[in-house]
């Protein structure tokens, strides 16, 4: 029992906020490129490969994440109880641990058409290269957002076998969303990152934190407001758009205290029900 335990623990599946933050980007990509007026089975299959794969992608993630970051863990009060940092998994079973799930996900991932199965593998290195932006870059969040966010061109492609203008600026605007999420985030560990030499965005924009949110934010609602335009979306969502950009300022925004770890977490999770809220509004503009 207590090895099922560790190994929860070290893949985050009590924390759905990771993958879920995987899954929605996913969903918009292949909600606005269904069409709804065909057989809506093949949506729900792909909604829950896009979920199996959100769930696999993510544990794995998170092991390699903490075999890297291993040092720099054991030194945060936040992270120092990670089973690898604790010393109650070894590094050698967390390779094999995210080994399998990886070949589990590659399962999930071969149901999809050639073109998302051969972009879905040139984005591995994006995944497992993020790890180490930390430690040379003030931009990690910036590659977090270009790995997070790539669900959303495979979730189009799993259904139009090439790329076009829309699914480009959505998953541009997607990556500032991240920017965004992720340096509140960043903010729980801001103190111990700066004594241990972790560079991140909240660090870069510690003293002007919520003018970087406000920037990220519209640029992602403007991204959105052009991909409705260029997509022949119908005045809902237009009109429904006024949810999301009322959800960035009052509950994001506005409420954001970089020196309240505890505000910063309960920002960073709003953006589950953020992401359902923009699925909401893609939904309504494609019936």
């Amino acid at each position: 029992m207590e090895k099922i335990n560790n190994f929860i623990e070290l893949t985050r599946l009590k924390k759905p906020i990771g993958f879920m933050l995987l899954f929605w980007p996913c969903l918009w990509g292949l909600t606005i490129a269904f069409d709804f007026s065909n057989n809506t089975y093949t949506f729900f299959k792909y909604c829950f490969l896009f979920l199996c794969g959100s769930v696999l992608m993510r544990s794995a993630g998170c092991i390699v994440n903490d075999i890297v970051d291993k040092d720099f863990d054991s030194k945060v009060e936040r992270t120092k109880g990670r089973p690898i940092a604790s010393g109650k998994i070894s590094v050698r079973l967390g390779i094999v641990y995210s080994a399998i799930l990886c070949l589990i996900a590659l399962i999930v991932l071969l149901q999809f058409n050639t073109l998302t199965i051969i972009l879905a593998m040139c984005s591995m290195p994006l995944a497992f290269a993020y790890p180490f932006m930390k430690r040379i870059t003030y931009w990690p969040q910036l590659f977090l957002g270009i790995t997070f966010n790539y669900g959303i061109v495979l979730g189009w492609t799993s259904v139009n076998e090439s790329l076009n203008f829309a699914i480009i600026i959505l998953y541009i605007g997607a990556i500032f969303w991240t920017l965004g999420y992720d340096t509140i985030y960043g903010f729980q560990d801001i103190k111990d990152d700066e004594i241990i030499g972790v560079k991140s965005t909240s660090i870069k924009f510690k003293y002007n934190a919520k003018l970087f949110l406000s920037f990220c934010y519209s640029i992602f609602i403007l991204c959105l407001l052009i991909v409705g335009n260029y997509m022949n979306l119908n005045y809902l969502f237009f009109v429904f758009l006024i949810f999301p950009i009322l959800h960035l300022i009052f509950v994001q925004i506005n409420k954001f205290d970089k020196l309240d770890s505890n505000i910063c977490l309960k920002i960073f999770k709003s953006n589950n029900l953020f992401g359902f809220i923009v699925f909401l509004n893609l939904l309504l503009g494609k019936i």
